[in-house]
């Protein structure tokens, strides 16, 4: 199955950890109240209230973007239902056993109908497959949020790929938001400023330990074509879910000529709710807490040969 999928793979520019902090320390301030980052040894992500199938988020650092909306909508490509693995991703990043983490879609082929996914898998370890997925409730405004021990998922995904070691992390702290930029199209936006044409991507996972957030979870597959936005935002069954949540986010601060998704994140907890990630609804009392790592390189997995921009957010 992996040798069919086409492969693009592209150099980013990997800045010193120190630097990138200040670059986020200074920038970020103009959309919280309160902020700190600091380079530091990534603490043990397994343990609780992260539960990461790795104990770190270091080690030969990449993202894959594969697939993307375009299989999605306006219709999904029926073809690309459950045509992914992620074992077999890593296989194709150049990571055989990668620690595999971030946002895509799951298998409606082992949920049973369209879903999200927080892809979390140790993939060199059968028993270390935390993933999660996120369906809408049978009343149809509520979420179910259920373990995933596969590889498989369909259509898209956004995935943050490395060995799964410790080692020294960009710790992010903010609080008190003041700004109209969520906390990842922030930092996104402030890399992207100060390092222009060259372009940073970013993995990592943070904490939303106060406060409730907007996400949305996919309902099942539209039989009409969604041909817009709006369309997309018609379908699409969002909530306020309540802290704290566990999310898992790559993002880019440059797209290198690869139609890539320029940031993705979606989140799990240990209260049932989930889903994809849009911004925090209480902005006075939100804290974040977040570790991040710039990735060496990209790859373009399957990228879709017609392609759009709707449902990118």
């Amino acid at each position: 199955m992996a040798s069919e999928l086409s492969v693009e793979k592209k150099p980013l520019h990997v800045p010193d950890l120190a630097q990138m902090a200040k670059v986020l320390q200074d920038g970020l301030c103009s959309t919280f109240g309160s902020v700190q980052t600091e380079v530091v040894d990534c603490p043990n992500l397994t343990e609780k209230p992260w539960s990461l199938a790795a104990p770190g988020i270091c080690g030969s650092n990449r993202l894959a973007d594969v697939g993307g909306p375009p299989y999605l909508i306006p219709l999904p490509t029926k073809e690309k239902i459950g045509r992914y693995n992620m074992a077999e991703i890593a296989k194709l990043c150049d990571l055989p056993g990668g620690f595999v983490f971030g946002a895509g879609a799951g298998s409606s082929r082992i949920v049973g109908v369209n879903c999200e996914m927080m892809p979390n898998n140790l993939t060199s370890d059968d028993s270390k497959k935390l993933s999660y997925t996120a369906k809408v409730g049978e009343k149809g405004d509520d979420c179910v949020l259920e373990p995933y021990p596969h590889d498989e998922f369909s259509l898209l995904a956004n995935l943050a790929i490395c060995e799964g070691k410790p080692g020294k992390v960009i710790q992010v702290k903010a609080s008190a938001r003041r700004g109209d930029k969520n906390f990842v199209t922030a930092m996104r936006l402030i890399l992207a400023e100060h390092y222009g044409e060259k372009g940073v991507g970013v993995g990592g996972v943070f904490q939303i330990s106060k406060g409730s957030t907007k996400l949305h979870v996919m309902p099942p597959f539209s039989d009409t074509p969604l041909q817009s936005d709006k369309d997309v935002e018609d379908w699409l069954m969002f909530y306020n879910a309540k802290s704290p949540l566990t999310c898992l986010s790559t993002f880019v601060s440059r797209d290198p000529g690869l139609d890539l998704r320029v940031e993705h994140t979606h989140c799990f907890s240990h209260h049932g709710e989930g889903g994809h990630y849009h911004y925090d609804v209480t902005p006075d009392d939100v804290e974040y807490l977040g570790y991040f790592v710039p990735v060496e390189f990209i790859y373009r997995v399957d990228r879709p040969v017609v392609t759009h921009t709707i449902g990118r957010d």
